[in-house]
Order: structure tokens, then C-alpha cells, then sequence
């Protein structure tokens, strides 16, 4: 009786995950939408010029329709990866608005880790009833940009005094625990660039993720007020980490 019922709660996780994930483009574009409507307020602008924002935001709303209602979602899955990747690189490139050096690599490389989960959702994995064989190839580069988003993240708690800060106003143990975080994460980054106990790194890191959105990033006050972050923007960071979450809980699954 065990065995039915384990694999049961690993197909659950498994859907819970693609669910997250494949609605990712949904809050995505409702928090860019927000954001910028911030920005007008103090004319400031938009990251993408407006006639290609709109176009990027209809591109990524009918990948993640057709992903969330099953409808060829390797594909869309895939078309999602390359939307993104191509919106992150016109507004990096664009510098229509600056960021500091600590929230560019909080930005940017969490966009990383969205394309990496949707390159493992293109791959197969998560399917509950796979009809073709997972493509290992998408899965391992899926795997290796979360990887480089870990790396970013171990890169923060060691340089950006901002991200430092974040984590000691609420973990017992101070720098002796942040150096055990940077351990963690540093072993977890190795585990998916290599592609050696992937589903293992991912049910610890599953584990972890929920905690850092719900104290670190949910810190609102510190992000907003003290920061400087503004507002939208941190609830779109929360949302691509909630989405990294759903592709970790894949690969905890179904690795």
C-alpha cells in the first residue's frame, strides 16, 4: 500500500509543479502591467520599448494558455524559454532604466532560472502520461541555468550587502549560518551543473525555496522601503521564485 500511495504524492507534486509553472507567464505579464503603471506615475520607463512590450506580453500569455490547458506544451514550453530569454536580453541590453549591480543579478538571474524551468518542462518531464520520450538534452540545459541562478545566489550572500542583510534580519546564527547557507546553495549549484543526485538537490531545495519567499522575499518593508525596490518589481521577484519553486518541484518528482 505504500508504494501506490508514494507514487500518488509524486504525481501530485509533480502537476502541482507544472501547474505553477505553466501559469508563470500569467503573473508575470500582470506584475510587469503594474509595474509599469508605477512607473508612469513618476515617468519614469518601461524596460522595452511599449509597441514590443505589448508584443512580448501576447507571446507570452498564448504560451502559457496553451501550456496550462496541456495544448502541445513541449512546444509552447520551449516557445516560453526563448521569449523570455529574448525579453531579458532587449531590456538588459536596452538600460532604458538603472538598476544596482545586487538587483540586476537578483533580476536577472531568477529570469535565468524561469527559462531553465521551462526548458525542463519542454523536455517531458512532468508529464503524467508521457507519450514520447523526454528529451535529456532540454532537461540537462534546463538544469544548468538553475544551476547558475544557485551560483548568483551564493554570489549575493558573499558580495551584495543588501541580500546579506535580508537573510540576517531573520535566520538565528548570523554570518555563521549565512556561510551554512552559502555551503548549501554552493553543493545544490554543483549538483545540477553536473547532473549528478538532481532529484535529490531538488526535494532540498524544494524545501528551502517556500522559507526564503515567505520571509526574504515577502520582507515587503525592508525590499520596498528600505531598498529602494519598487513595489511591483518585488512582487515580480517573488513570482519568478515561486515559479523556480514549480520547476524544482518537477525535477524533486520526476528528475
Amino acid at each position: 500500500m505504500a508504494a501506490p500511495s508514494r507514487k500518488k504524492a509524486l504525481r501530485f507534486f509533480s502537476q502541482f509543479g507544472a501547474f505553477i509553472l505553466t501559469r508563470f507567464g500569467f503573473w508575470n505579464c500582470f506584475s510587469m502591467l503594474m509595474l509599469f503603471a508605477e512607473r508612469a506615475d513618476v515617468k519614469r520607463k518601461p524596460d522595452i520599448e511599449v509597441p514590443y512590450l505589448y508584443i512580448d506580453m501576447g507571446v507570452s500569455v498564448l504560451c502559457a494558455s496553451f501550456m496550462s490547458f496541456g495544448v502541445k506544451r513541449r512546444w509552447f514550453a520551449l516557445g516560453a524559454a526563448i521569449e523570455l530569454a529574448f525579453s531579458t536580453y532587449v531590456s538588459y541590453v536596452g538600460g532604458r532604466v538603472h538598476y544596482g549591480d545586487w538587483l540586476k543579478v537578483r533580476m536577472y538571474s531568477r529570469a535565468l532560472a524561469i527559462i531553465g524551468g521551462f526548458l525542463v518542462l519542454a523536455s517531458g518531464a512532468g508529464e503524467v502520461y508521457r507519450q514520447k520520450p523526454r528529451t535529456r538534452s532540454l532537461q540537462s540545459t534546463g538544469q544548468v541555468f538553475l544551476g547558475i541562478y544557485l551560483i548568483c545566489v551564493v554570489y549575493s550572500l558573499q558580495h551584495s550587502q543588501e541580500d546579506r542583510q535580508a537573510f540576517l534580519n531573520h535566520i538565528p546564527g548570523g554570518e555563521i549560518t549565512i556561510q551554512l547557507l552559502v555551503l548549501v546553495f554552493g553543493v545544490l549549484a554543483l549538483s545540477f551543473l553536473s547532473g549528478c543526485y538532481v532529484r535529490l538537490s531538488a526535494q532540498i531545495l524544494a524545501t528551502l525555496l517556500p522559507l526564503v519567499v515567505l520571509f526574504i522575499d515577502g520582507n515587503l518593508g525592508y525590499w520596498h522601503h528600505t531598498r529602494r525596490v519598487e513595489f511591483w518589481n518585488q512582487m515580480k521577484l517573488i513570482g519568478q521564485n515561486v515559479g523556480i519553486f514549480g520547476a524544482v518541484l518537477i525535477l524533486a518528482t520526476d528528475g
